[in-house]
């Protein structure tokens, strides 16, 4: 357990600039939560920060990615992970365009469907060769 929360400590290294670039300490804490969040959750996903954003990767291939607006999270999982969940996205009143969506700040954080986005990535590109579909 230890090594685990270790290994979480120099993965959450790489986002602190970023981080503290945040001026709104309560947005910060989400976000920071959020990357905490996944790397529990997807121990196996590699921490990356890259074009100015955290990321996550699996066998070198990019999973999913997240930017922060004013008043929203963007989570970025590429076209066919927002194809895949329009439905559920319409459903719960989300905004999202063909490349993102985005988790307005002043509601909770949908972890459920995070997950399946996630999921839905590593299986979608287990085979993959290149970093984006």
């Amino acid at each position: 357990m230890k090594e685990k929360l270790k290994v979480e400590a120099i993965q959450m290294e790489l986002y602190q600039d970023f981080l503290n670039k945040m001026p709104q300490a309560e947005q910060r804490q989400r976000v920071e939560e959020l990357l905490n969040w996944v790397m529990t959750e997807f121990p196996n996903l590699k921490a990356e920060y890259k074009w100015n954003q955290p990321m996550f990767t699996d066998h070198g291939i990019y999973i999913i990615g997240f930017s922060v607006a004013k008043h929203h999270l963007a989570v970025a999982p590429e076209v066919a992970g927002i194809n895949q969940f329009k439905d559920e996205f319409d459903k719960r009143g989300l905004s999202y365009t063909q490349n993102l969506v985005r988790l307005p700040f002043d509601q909770a954080i949908p972890y459920d469907l995070l997950k399946e986005m996630i999921a839905f990535n590593q299986h979608d590109k287990a085979d993959h060769q290149k970093f984006w579909r």
